[in-house]
């Protein structure tokens, strides 16, 4: 009769959207008495949101743990890899309108 209401399964709230990596940190965190941010990252270099787009940016997106990253490091790493889309946009362009300004004709000569 006096049957307690079952919680529902899985996470619900914040706890949903963290990944065990990223509660692992935050523990860390909470235990040493440091901020829940990562600020080795600053110590160390250019943080990820400061990084100027190119081969290095790419480079360090490609390396990078996303169950690892809190989520202000997830929401600056969606930031960096916008920058660099619009890096290469813009490289892209340019180069088109190289190929399409020069009057003689691209294709390859007979031998």
């Amino acid at each position: 009769m006096n049957d307690a209401p079952k919680p529902p399964e899985g996470l619900h709230g914040p706890m949903r959207a963290m990944s065990p990596g990223v509660v692992d940190f935050l523990f860390r965190q909470l235990v040493a008495g440091e901020p829940p941010e990562d600020v080795q990252w600053r110590r160390e270099g250019t943080v990820l949101a400061e990084q100027a787009p190119g081969a290095e940016l790419a480079r360090r997106l490609a390396e990078t743990d996303l169950e690892a990253l809190t989520p202000r490091e997830l929401f600056d790493y969606v930031r960096a890899s916008q920058r660099l889309i619009a890096w290469a946009e813009q490289l892209k362009e340019k180069a088109v309108a190289q190929y399409c300004s020069d009057g003689t004709a691209r294709t390859p000569k007979p031998a």
